[in-house]
């Protein structure tokens, strides 16, 4: 039986990104894994709460890390495994869990599958460089690998990389109960509507209710997003918004 299988469909489990790189934070590099993280995880059943982007200082993430990680059930980190020298994440997880680290023969073996012995020069053997007690994420398009320590599953900065060692960790992971959502285009201003709103997720505890204005091609309008892992609970507050769509609308149409 699977991790995912063998999970009550009660629990909650939740999840952080902790996302490492200047290169972010100068805006030089546009981050393209969050919202790609975040959809996979809800997708599965893991709630992501909360995402942090620090600099390439050890310090930084080591006491982003350990806050992270003593908060929610996994921290999953992107970027800084690379070859350079301010590639830095290994050893920072390597000083937030207190560990040793070093070279990983396995880590140099699937490493030594795509280089010969004489391109494995002191910058890429930086990528074999692994915590003490780690288990590996394969990596099957540079064959450099992620790594997974406690509750922190550390992977690439490259999408590409990163989604695919996604779908390595995936299937191990403890899953929780599916957020489910319907969505409402109401045709009417977030304002009109905002007071109405209110009162309904009041009367809907156990649903999440969100609204956000957009532009359409008729006007401003808005979208309301229902949330709840309840289905029944989902229905009632569903009907609830849409019976308060239809009256504004009306009221709208008789004020015209």
């Amino acid at each position: 039986m699977s991790a995912n299988e063998s999970n009550s469909t009660a629990t909650i489990v939740t999840a952080a990104i902790l996302v490492i790189g200047d290169e972010i934070l100068s805006g030089r590099t546009k981050d393209k894994n969050i919202g790609y993280i975040a959809e996979y995880l809800t997708n599965i059943g893991v709630e992501l709460r909360e995402v942090r982007v620090v600099p390439d200082v050890s310090d930084e993430i080591v006491a982003a890390l350990n806050a992270l990680r003593g908060r929610y059930t996994y921290v999953f980190t992107t970027g800084g495994i690379g070859p350079t020298h301010d590639d830095i994440t290994a050893d920072a997880v390597a000083a937030a869990f207190g560990v040793t680290i070093d070279h990983d023969p396995r880590a140099v073996a699937m490493l030594s599958e795509r280089f010969s012995p004489a391109e494995l020069n002191e910058a890429r053997m930086r990528m074999a460089r692994i915590p003490a007690g780690a288990d590996l994420i394969a990596n099957a398009i540079s064959k450099a690998p992620g790594f997974h320590i406690g509750n922190v599953y550390v992977m690439a900065g490259v999408p590409s990389i990163m989604q695919a060692m996604l779908d390595v960790v995936a299937p191990t992971l403890q899953t929780g109960a599916k957020v489910l959502s319907d969505t409402v285009q109401t045709g009417l201003r977030e304002g009109d509507i905002g007071g109405p709103l209110a009162e309904i997720a009041k009367a809907h505890p156990g649903v999440s209710i969100g609204s956000y204005p957009f532009w359409s091609e008729t006007g401003p309008d808005t979208n309301i997003v229902v949330r709840s892992r309840d289905a029944e609970k989902l229905l009632a507050a569903m009907a609830a918004v849409k019976a308060m769509v239809a009256s504004e609308k009306q009221k709208t149409i008789s004020q015209s």
